[in-house]
């Protein structure tokens, strides 16, 4: 029997597949969070939620869905960093947002631990992203559950193509999707 709870933010389901795959085995109770305002168009983001209902139901991973697609919001929340051309400041602000959300979320719903599937790519910056943890780990008062889990990388590729999911060609953002 698992002996904590933790919170998983999921990007989308193939990144999903490693993380809770390695949680599971190291005794934690695993529960999703969908909240992803970033993902463009909205076509991407149905896909990407539709695939992530998919993969809830072959895996048995509870998940709990944060809908919010509201571009205006995104675009205005990342402003800054796109005004600049400053990708390293745009992404921070999704980092930002998405873990401070999760962060709120487990802190509400009695987990133990919060963590993200952004830990498992290898094209985000994983040191922003552990900053930006520990950040809303103290505004919060819930410990972020910090693994590295880019050693499985290609495990869950192959993980993902086992279970036919669908797997997307870009970060999520209307940025991302113009520098692909």
């Amino acid at each position: 029997m698992p002996d904590k709870k933790v919170l998983l933010h999921i990007c989308c389901a193939p990144c999903a597949c490693y993380p809770v795959r390695d949680l599971r085995k190291k005794k934690y109770d695993v529960t999703g969070f969908w909240y992803n305002p970033n993902i463009h168009p909205f076509e991407e983001y149905r896909l990407r939620k539709l695939t992530l209902m998919d993969y809830e139901k072959k895996e048995n991973v509870p998940i709990i869905y944060e809908d919010f697609f509201d571009y205006e919001y995104w675009l205005k929340y990342t402003y800054e960093g796109w005004s600049n051309h400053n990708k390293t400041r745009r992404c921070t602000l999704c980092y930002e947002d998405r873990l401070n959300k999760t962060a709120q979320k487990a802190k509400e719903e009695g987990f133990d631990f919060f963590t993200s599937t952004l830990l498992y790519s290898k094209y985000q910056n994983h040191d922003v992203m552990i900053s930006l943890g520990k950040i809303a780990e103290k505004k919060y008062g819930i410990p972020l559950l910090y693994i590295d889990f880019r050693e499985g990388w290609k495990e869950g590729i192959k993980i993902s193509r086992e279970l036919g999911l669908y797997r997307q060609r870009h970060c999520g953002c209307i940025f991302s999707l113009q520098e692909r």
